[in-house]
């Protein structure tokens, strides 16, 4: 900023009295929404057993939530700053509380399947809406940084507690109290923000295109089936059709916003490199740590044999890492350099995906709660900063479009890492060869997939069971050092990348003004 604004008194506009308690309001919708996102993943056996769907039914279970969330983010960011940030997320605050209660009881597959589409719906008004808001309540620089750090640790911390409270909760409660939980936290969350939040959306917006918000999820949601499908089942026809309609689709999109008056999204963001840059890392960042973290967590339980609730605490020293370096991250960014940090958190993130190539059946807890941490650390760095870069390199009028695409780029990372890497984890795995004297149907069930194997070994005798587990273990493992080792690749390189696109980036400093 100039030295005339820094000299100007700050006034009651620029930093308002309840902008921390308005934060606190918005850090629960965050915390909710990563929760929810990594909570069913334990609830899932459960789920299978009660409604007993198909292996098909019960992909898309798992995946339609996201799926839902990363075709609507753009989208929603875009109605937000339309009709109103605050508005677009205490509207969604009440459907996702409501349908939370519809998967809680949901009682057939495809109810449950519907359910989880519609929680994907609401979420998808909630991310976008609360970093806009943020970039709308905190005009100061600094105290903005501070604010996104904050709102991107939660973000950590909530993915990190989500395993942690779903073990508590499935160790004493039935598989839909993991969804009843994000009951009462909507409802302080909405009369709370009544009060505290601030209104805030562009004064001139234009309309609301529905054929480009058609395009966008249409786009997304095939692209992101496309992967998932490849991962799963390899390359076939149906996999090309879905990601044809996918390039096609976001190609018509990105046209017809060059050409709108008032565009969903205005592509011309991207012509600034620091917002560029800022997005690529976000998403080679997730794409590189999601597939891992997500066989991770299979490995503590599958391989080392620790219970839900354990495995979940086995896994916050990330939590902890991302929420100390979000707090520090902007200062640090101002003390040093944007890319120094941005570069050093992802080559930190790299580095601990390599020394996890040396993962075993027996490796002990210290060498992969300090890998954890580091890997919290840097992503907590990376993401923090970037976060800000693309908060301030927009107009406060486009900051829900702006916070959308950051969204996007995470939701998509995510898919794609767990495709990606999880294709290389499954196909080491798929491999391995049983042991002799293994029946034909329970080899076919076991090289499905390490819980497969678990599972189909129970019927056995124990001279057959254990000897068919140990190989199925061991060739897991080795899919997970491979992948470890194509993730750290991703981030190195990527960190590279993020020195010399971020050159010359700064964090505003000074008071900003409305």
């Amino acid at each position: 900023m100039t030295r005339t604004a820094q000299r100007t008194p700050p006034t009651e506009v620029a930093r308002p009295p309840g902008r921390w308690l308005a934060l606190a309001v918005l850090v629960l919708a965050v915390l909710l929404v990563a929760v929810d996102a990594t909570v069913l993943g334990l609830a899932t056996p459960y789920i299978s057993e009660d409604l007993k769907p198909s292996g098909t039914q019960l992909l898309w279970i798992g995946d339609v939530y996201s799926f839902v969330i990363a075709g609507l983010l753009v989208s929603m960011g875009s109605l937000g700053d339309r009709i109103g940030r605050k508005k677009l997320l205490l509207v969604g605050a009440v459907a996702f509380g409501a349908v939370s209660v519809l998967n809680s009881y949901a009682t057939t597959p495809e109810l449950m399947i519907l359910a989880r589409a519609l929680l994907g719906v609401a979420g998808a008004t909630l991310m976008p809406s609360t970093l806009a808001l943020i970039r709308n309540i905190f005009h100061d620089p600094r105290e903005r940084s501070i604010a996104v750090g904050v709102w991107g640790a939660m973000a950590s911390a909530g993915a990190a507690i989500g395993p942690v409270v779903g073990g508590f909760l499935l160790e004493h409660f039935w598989w839909g109290s993991v969804f009843l939980i994000n009951l009462p936290v909507m409802a302080v969350l909405v009369l709370v923000g009544i009060k505290l939040l601030p209104e805030s959306k562009n004064p001139a917006p234009g309309p609301w295109d529905l054929i480009s918000v058609a395009l966008s999820l249409i786009g997304m949601i095939a692209m992101v089936y496309a992967v998932k499908e490849a991962a799963a089942s390899g390359a076939g026809l149906e996999v090309f059709a879905a990601g044809a309609v996918g390039v096609a689709a976001l190609t018509w999109f990105v046209r017809r916003q060059l050409t709108l008056r008032a565009p969903l999204l205005d592509m011309r963001l991207f012509r600034n490199r620091g917002f560029s840059a800022a997005v690529l890392a976000d998403l080679l960042t997730i794409l590189g740590l999601s597939g891992l973290v997500f066989f991770l967590s299979q490995f503590l339980q599958l391989v080392q044999g620790r219970p839900p609730f354990e495995a979940g605490l086995a896994e916050l020293p990330a939590a902890v890492g991302a929420v100390t370096a979000g707090l520090i991250a902007g200062l640090v960014a101002r003390r040093f350099s944007v890319r120094s940090v941005v570069a050093g958190g992802l080559a930190a993130v790299g580095l601990a995906l390599a020394a996890l190539t040396t993962l075993s059946q027996h490796t002990g807890y210290p060498l992969l709660g300090a890998a954890l941490l580091v890997v919290g650390i840097g992503a907590g760095f990376s993401f923090t900063v970037t976060a800000d870069v693309i908060l301030s390199s927009v107009p406060k009028e486009q900051a829900g479009a702006a916070s959308a695409v950051s969204e996007t780029a995470y939701e998509l990372g995510a898919a794609l890492g767990i495709a990606l890497l999880g294709s290389i984890v499954t196909g080491v795995y798929r491999d391995f060869t049983a042991p002799a004297g293994t029946p034909p149907d329970v080899a076919s069930a076991a090289h499905e997939s390490l819980g497969g194997a678990v599972e189909a070994s129970a019927g056995l005798p124990k001279g057959t069971a254990e000897p068919l587990v140990s190989a199925a273990q061991e060739a897991f493992v080795d899919g997970l050092r491979l992948a470890a080792g194509v993730g750290a690749a991703v981030l190195l390189a990527t960190a590279v990348a993020a020195w010399f696109l971020l050159k010359g980036q700064k964090l505003e400093d000074g008071v900003e003004h409305p």
